[in-house]
């Protein structure tokens, strides 16, 4: 006997390869081709790749120097953070016409809980469909997006008939959606995890269903209760329309591997700089400080020192760096530096945010 479901109706609008869809938005030279934003220097990263590109395998996190390989007609455009905030803006002031309940997850994604809506519609479905054609018409971009019970299965979903396109999962179609998908498809399941479970013999979600949560556990430590969950599809985490930041970070990548400490101070200067600036914008300021290292060879490393205060401040986020930084030798040289705060002052905020209470109603009503 199947396990009644508590039901909430949520969107997940994802936007299509965000990035490089706004470049040929903007400049109509590059519709149609294949483009990679970011990625052009001989050390760069793809930050994100057109449709265009990625039938050439061409992905996000692939340095420059591989994408150019596997595409050698693939043009390199620099990204422009500020004009993606700005057309994220545009797609949010859309969001919140039909909800205020709306969880951004980055720029070019969000979750939408329209159980009950600005606008009286009972369908979800409708609704992701008029979002989708909105932005189309007044931003000038596609959307895709998943229409389900809880956010999981909503996520899973948007990826089902990208791009541009949409899926739901009715209440009822739950339990046979989530055994017949793919476990490479689960979201929060990566390539490693991904492996294991197939060394597991898990290759679909009607296989994950078939272990115990002990067994799991046993496989995936704390993880594996989520999975045991969410293939029957028990997700009840809330769309929290004012998502506290964990951490504020800034990073660098590095033209040529620096291999010592006196060549990365004025490197952990500027980071600092640029973490100050952000953390100044949103108003907060943190304990933890984390320096992050990773060496040519692709390795990271993280040190950490957690004060008695909280600061914001430039010159105390670099002293505490630079002591983090001389607090042990390199292992070798370095491409990149990082500077996190954490343990932020929003801490106590959590605790004044309201529990959004599920909704639960019968499974057979109009989505």
């Amino acid at each position: 006997m199947q396990t009644k479901l508590p039901i909430r109706k949520i969107i997940h609008v994802d936007m299509d390869a965000f990035y490089a869809s706004v470049e040929q938005m903007d400049n109509l030279e590059l519709k149609g081709k294949a483009i990679a934003v970011g990625g052009g220097e001989k050390r760069g990263v793809v930050s994100a790749a057109s449709y265009e590109a990625r039938k050439f395998g061409v992905r996000s996190a692939m340095s420059g120097y591989q994408a150019k390989r596997n595409c050698p007609h693939l043009i390199f455009v620099p990204p422009r953070f500020d004009r993606y905030r700005e057309i994220s803006q545009q797609t949010r002031k859309i969001f919140f016409d039909y909800t205020d309940l709306v969880e951004p997850l980055s720029l070019d994604e969000a979750y939408l809980d329209v159980t009950e809506n600005k606008k009286g519609n009972p369908s979800a479905t409708m609704i992701a469909q008029e979002i989708r054609n909105r932005i189309f018409d007044e931003v000038g971009l596609t959307a895709s997006a998943g229409i389900s019970i809880n956010k999981f299965i909503a996520k899973v979903a948007s990826d089902y008939n990208k791009p541009n396109g949409q899926k739901t999962v009715e209440p009822d179609e739950v339990f046979e959606f989530l055994e017949q998908l793919e476990i490479r498809k689960f979201y929060g399941v990566g390539k490693v995890t991904t492996q294991k479970m197939y060394q597991l013999g898990i290759f679909t979600g009607k296989d994950l269903k078939g272990k115990s949560k002990e067994y799991l556990t046993a496989h995936f430590g704390k993880s594996g209760a989520f999975y045991y969950n969410v293939v029957r599809g028990i997700h009840l985490s809330p769309v929290k329309p004012n998502r506290i930041p964990k951490s504020v970070g800034a990073e660098r990548t590095f033209n040529e591997n620096l291999s010592s400490e006196v060549f990365m101070l004025e490197r952990l200067k500027n980071i600092a700089e640029e973490l100050e600036r952000r953390l100044k914008k949103n108003k907060i300021a943190g304990k933890t400080i984390t320096l992050k290292i990773k060496y040519s060879d692709f390795k990271l490393q993280t040190r950490s020192k957690t004060l008695d205060y909280f600061i914001a401040d430039k010159n105390l986020i670099l002293e505490t760096a630079k002591a983090l930084l001389y607090q042990e030798g390199l292992n070798d040289s370095v491409r990149l530096l990082g500077i996190s705060l954490a343990n932020l002052n929003t801490e106590k905020a959590k605790k004044k945010e309201e529990v959004q209470k599920t909704v639960s109603v019968q499974l057979k009503f109009e989505f």
